[in-house]
């Protein structure tokens, strides 16, 4: 009965898991994430990201993974890819199914994201006789919290593994990873090649790659923070209407492109705080400026979904601190895991909803 039991179960996870994918793989309009970096004058650095999705709620949750946590890779829709033991314990944030980590911190630092990189990215062919040595692109971000420690570590590792798509129907994705000394590369996997960019911005979004995106912010060398000066244009004379004007010309739509100048100019030019904890409230103002109103990004009358925003939540990584505060469209109050609190040889795997009540709570001022 206990073996029946557990073969119900495991075929109904399958099912769920399954299903979550094909899910995402038929939203992929709706992609889009926003990743910044903040370095304060103490010398640690905060990694920021929203993680956006307008088709549906995704249903988000953490996960926390101690040390020796077993892992099976799904591969083109199917489970049984590469099976992997964590090293490392992490905290991660994970969206539809707990397996499926898009954001974390481990025990020794290491951070490591998915964004998501369509039309752009192209995995190399799976091959059955690779399964074993073979994990689909969500698992990813899992795999290397549980495993390495340091940049260098990852890029050691991937070279004897395998990337291919969790489904064949998604979404290919990129990843950011970053440690506490400030390095930070981009992961991508481009007509089955494999290449790591190292990231002197710290920003990132989704498609096209990230060398396409540094290039493209050549388009915007006229712009610098301040306010432009009066000046006469023969008798007429010219004054700006408010206060930033020497930034006229930034783009301020939702696609890419327009998301990752924007980011890139909006660190560039914020005050560098004294403190990490100033810096990880500092990226949750400047990823303010990301939040997107689903409306947006349909056509008129055919919103799926009846979520308050498509930026689902929003993350500040405190790497050196081993923190991860993050903040939801249910709920803006910032939230912290602490993984200083957690003892990953002792906690038990376990995961839980990033809200258990998805209405924002309002405090009454009672005036007297």
């Amino acid at each position: 009965m206990g073996q029946r039991r557990f073969s119900i179960f495991t075929g109904q996870r399958l099912l769920f898991i399954l299903t979550s994918l094909a899910m995402l793989a038929n939203v992929t309009e709706t992609d889009a994430c926003t990743g910044i970096t903040l370095k304060s004058r103490d010398g640690h650095t905060v990694v920021a990201r929203t993680i956006e999705w307008g088709g549906s709620n995704l249903k988000s949750s953490y996960v926390v993974v101690p040390r020796g946590h077993t892992m099976s890779s799904y591969i083109n829709g199917e489970k049984g890819g590469m099976t992997f033991r964590a090293r490392y314990g992490y905290v991660g944030m994970a969206v539809e199914t707990e397996e499926n980590v898009t954001e974390g911190l481990n025990e020794e630092g290491l951070s490591a994201g998915l964004f998501y990189f369509p039309r752009y990215g192209q995995y190399e062919e799976y091959s059955p006789a690779n399964r074993t040595k073979t994990i689909g692109d969500l698992q990813v971000v899992a795999w290397i919290l549980g495993s390495f420690k340091t940049i260098d570590e990852v890029k050691k590792g991937i070279a004897d593994i395998h990337i291919t798509t969790a489904d064949p129907r998604s979404s290919t994705v990129h990843w950011r990873i970053a440690e506490p000394s400030g390095r930070q590369v981009v992961l991508e996997i481009v007509d089955g090649k494999t290449t790591f960019y190292e990231n002197p911005i710290g920003v990132l979004t989704n498609s096209p790659g990230f060398e396409w995106h540094l290039t493209n912010l050549n388009n915007y060398i006229n712009l610098r923070p301040g306010t432009e000066e009066p000046r006469a244009m023969g008798s007429f004379g010219m004054a700006s209407f408010g206060a930033g004007s020497s930034m006229i010309g930034l783009p301020g739509d939702v696609t890419p492109p327009a998301r990752f100048v924007r980011a890139a100019f909006y660190t560039a030019t914020a005050r560098q705080a004294d403190t990490t904890e100033e810096n990880v409230m500092q990226s949750f103002q400047i990823l303010n400026n990301f939040d997107i109103p689903p409306g947006v990004e349909f056509a008129e009358g055919k919103v799926p979904s009846d979520i308050p925003s498509a930026t689902q939540w929003t993350t500040a990584t405190d790497m050196s601190g081993r923190k991860i505060y993050y903040r939801t469209m249910y709920n803006s109050a910032i939230r912290c895991l602490d993984l200083g609190t957690i003892d990953f040889a002792k906690v038990k795997y376990q995961s839980a909803p990033l809200d258990n009540t998805k209405t924002q709570p309002v405090t009454m001022i009672r005036v007297k």
